[in-house]
């Protein structure tokens, strides 16, 4: 005789339909379909590119500013930029204020490979998105931003089945939504 759950046990769930697995697929699927690309084209790892990435837009970061916008871990990130220093296409400064700082730049070849990475990425993210309508490709983007406020406002709340939900508010980070 099958037991018979009871209205408090929790529901079942289906792995295929779970938003973060679908979205963690999604970008696994992607990722490993630029990853070649990247290493064969241009010698780049996926966290190369995404430091390359940072430092083209907003040059003289840190490390850890590179990891918080990338939201990759710190390790990830120390590796990336110590090959993409010694194949020199960043340059690493120490900040004078603060000696144990360093701040990054990308230098003339870091640069070089950015632009020539950018058509590329931008094809690839063309073809991905070929036959969504451009009205259903902003809702798709408005969606992303939703979801990543809201996902950031869960982690900073502490929102889950084993918590209150409540911090004191010294400790809750104060977040904005997309476009305020």
């Amino acid at each position: 005789m099958k037991p018979v759950p009871s209205a408090d046990a929790p529901r079942s769930l289906e792995l295929e339909r779970f938003l973060p697995y679908r979205l963690a697929v999604l970008a696994n699927t992607m990722s490993t379909a630029v990853a070649g690309a990247y290493a064969t084209r241009f010698n780049l790892s996926i966290p190369e590119w995404r430091v390359v990435a940072v430092l083209a837009r907003s040059p003289d970061q840190s490390a850890a500013q590179v990891a918080q916008r990338t939201a990759m871990d710190k390790v990830a990130v120390s590796r990336a930029v110590a090959s993409l220093v010694r194949a020199g296409r960043v340059a690493r400064s120490v900040e004078e204020s603060d000696r144990r700082r360093s701040r990054l730049c990308l230098t003339d070849a870091g640069l070089q490979v950015y632009e020539q990475v950018v058509p590329w990425a931008l094809a690839y993210e063309e073809a991905v998105l070929q036959g969504i309508p451009p009205r259903m490709r902003a809702v798709l983007h408005d969606l992303l931003d939703e979801l990543s406020f809201s996902a950031a406002t869960v982690a900073a709340r502490g929102i889950g089945p084993d918590s209150s939900g409540d911090r004191p508010a010294e400790t809750t980070p104060t977040l904005r939504r997309p476009g305020e």
